[in-house]
C-alpha cells in the first residue's frame, strides 16, 4: 500500500488535549507497551510526527534520567504546542494512574491481608517478573540492530549483575562507545535507538524535513527563564515540608530522596526501581520488601508510567510512619504520595522544555544520535537484570536460602509463554494470573 502523500491538518490544542486525556487513561504494558501506542497512534494513524523525528525524541528521553514514555509525550506535546502543550501532555500522562494508585494504595493497605487481596497478589507477582523480561525484549528486538549493540547490552548486563557497577557509569562507558563508534563504524550506529526509520507511513505533519517550529528555537534568555522556573518549583514545596514538619521528617526527606532518585537514575522505570527499592526499603525503611513487589505489580496494574510505584512508595510510607498522626493515616498517605510523585516527575518537565531546543537542532547529527544509540542497547542489558531481580524475590521468597516457590514459577512461565507466543496484553495476562493465584490460595488454606 503507498504512504499518503497528503500532509495531515495540524491537530488544534483541544484535539490534542483530547488525546493525551485518552492516553493517560490507556497507557498500560509498561515503558515498552506505551511508547508502542504512542508510535501507533501518533506516527502511523494521525500522522502527527514523522518515524525520524519521533525516534529521535526517544533517543533523547532514553538518555535522560527518569520515565521515558512520559518524557515523549512531554516532547511531542511540547513540540506541537509550545510548553503549555508539553505541560498537558505530560501532565495528563501521570494524573490518571496517581489517583487510580492512590485508591489501590489505601485498599492495599487496608485490606492486603485478607485471604482474597493476598491471593490475587500471589499471582501478580510472578506475572510481573515475566511482563519485565518481555520489555527487555521488545526494547532489545528494536534496539540491538547488529553485534556491536548486542555487545554492548550484553557488557552492560555483566556490569549490573556480576559487579554492581551504578548505572550512570554504564550510560557515560556506553556514550563514550557511541561516540567512539560514531568515527569508527558510523553505519553500526545510524539505526537510531529503538530502530532504524525505515518505515514510511505518509508526509506527518512535523514530517524530517520539517523546519523547527520556532517556539523550538534554543534561545538563551528562555533558556534560563525555564531553568528558574524549575528551581523554584522544586525549592519552594521542599523548603515548605522542612519548614512545616522538619527537614528529617518524612515529607521532607521523600521529597529530597524522590528529587535524588530522579535525577541520579537512568534508563527509565526499569532503571530506576532498584535504586528507589534500595533507599526506601534498605536506607529510610519506609516499606518492607515484600511489599514493593507488592507496590511494582499494582503499578503494572494502572495506567501510566511504571515509575508511578514511586506514589505507592510515598503512600505506605506517609501511612505507615504516620506523618500526620495515628488517627489521619488515609491523609498521610495520600499527602506522601503526592510528594514522591511531584519531585520524580518535576525534572522530566524541565529536562524537555530546556533541553527540547537543543535536541531538535541535532535530528541529523550522527555526533548526537550515535552515542544514545549505544546508550539504548546498554538500558536493555540493565532491564534484563532488573526481570533477574526480581524473578529471585519472587520464587525465593525467603532468600536464596530458602524453598524454591514452585507454583510461582508455573505462573511465571504461564505468564512468559502467553506474552511471547500468543502476545497477550499486559492486563489480560496479570487478569489472569491474579485469578490463578487467588485459586492457589484459597485452595491450598487448611
Amino acid at each position: 500500500m503507498t504512504p499518503p502523500t497528503e500532509r495531515p491538518p495540524a491537530p488544534s490544542f483541544a484535539e490534542a488535549l483530547r488525546f493525551w486525556l485518552k492516553l493517560g487513561f490507556i497507557s498500560f504494558g509498561g515503558p515498552a507497551g506505551q511508547i508502542a501506542v504512542m508510535h501507533q497512534e501518533l506516527v502511523e494513524r494521525r500522522r502527527w510526527i514523522s518515524e525520524r523525528r519521533f525516534l529521535h525524541a526517544l533517543n533523547y528521553c532514553m538518555v535522560l534520567p527518569g520515565p521515558e514514555a512520559q518524557q515523549l509525550a512531554t516532547y511531542i506535546g511540547w513540540l506541537l504546542h509550545r510548553s503549555w502543550g508539553g505541560i498537558v501532555a505530560g501532565g495528563l500522562f501521570v494524573l490518571p494512574s496517581l489517583a487510580i494508585l492512590i485508591a489501590l494504595s489505601w485498599i492495599y493497605l487496608a485490606f492486603g491481608h485478607t485471604p482474597l487481596v493476598a491471593g490475587l497478589f500471589y499471582g501478580i507477582k510472578p506475572a510481573v517478573t515475566a511482563i519485565v523480561l518481555h520489555a527487555a525484549h521488545r526494547i532489545g528486538s528494536r534496539a540491538l540492530r547488529n553485534a556491536w549493540l548486542w555487545a554492548i547490552a550484553a557488557a552492560a548486563f555483566v556490569a549490573i549483575f556480576a559487579f554492581a557497577v551504578p548505572f550512570p557509569l554504564i550510560v557515560l562507558a556506553a556514550a563514550v562507545l557511541g561516540a567512539v563508534g560514531a568515527r569508527v563504524a558510523p553505519q553500526r550506529f545510524a539505526a537510531g535507538g529503538h530502530a532504524a526509520a525505515r518505515t514510511r507511513h505518509g508526509v506527518a505533519v512535523i514530517d524530517d524535513d520539517t523546519p523547527t517550529p520556532a517556539h523550538a528555537r534554543h534561545r538563551w534568555p528562555r533558556f534560563a527563564r525555564v531553568a528558574a522556573v524549575g528551581l523554584a518549583l522544586w525549592a519552594a514545596p521542599l523548603a515548605a515540608l522542612a519548614a512545616w514538619l522538619g527537614w528529617h521528617g518524612t515529607l521532607a526527606q521523600m521529597g529530597w530522596f524522590f528529587t535524588k532518585a530522579a535525577l541520579l537514575t537512568f534508563g527509565g522505570a526499569y532503571a530506576v526501581l532498584p535504586y528507589v527499592y534500595q533507599g526506601a526499603v534498605d536506607h529510610h525503611g519506609w516499606l518492607g520488601a515484600a511489599q514493593m513487589i507488592d507496590g511494582l505489580a499494582l503499578g503494572e496494574t494502572t495506567p501510566g508510567p511504571l515509575i508511578m510505584v514511586v506514589a505507592f512508595v510515598g503512600f505506605v510510607g506517609g501511612w505507615q510512619q504516620a506523618v500526620f498522626g495515628p488517627e489521619a493515616l488515609p491523609a498521610a498517605g495520600i499527602v506522601a504520595a503526592c510528594v514522591a510523585t511531584w519531585f520524580t516527575f518535576l525534572p522530566s518537565f524541565v529536562f524537555i522544555l530546556l533541553g527540547g531546543p537543543l535536541v531538535e537542532s541535532t535530528h541529523r547529527d550522527l555526533r548526537f544520535t550515535a552515542p544514545l544509540t549505544a546508550i539504548t542497547a546498554a538500558v536493555v542489558g540493565v532491564i534484563l537484570n532488573l526481570a533477574l531481580f526480581f524473578a529471585l524475590h519472587v520464587l525465593w521468597p525467603q532468600g536464596r536460602d530458602g524453598a524454591f516457590d514452585l507454583t510461582a514459577a508455573l505462573i511465571a512461565l504461564a505468564a512468559a509463554l502467553a506474552l511471547f507466543r500468543f502476545r497477550s496484553g499486559v492486563i489480560e495476562v496479570l487478569a489472569a494470573c491474579a485469578v490463578l493465584g487467588l485459586a492457589v490460595t484459597l485452595f491450598s488454606a487448611p
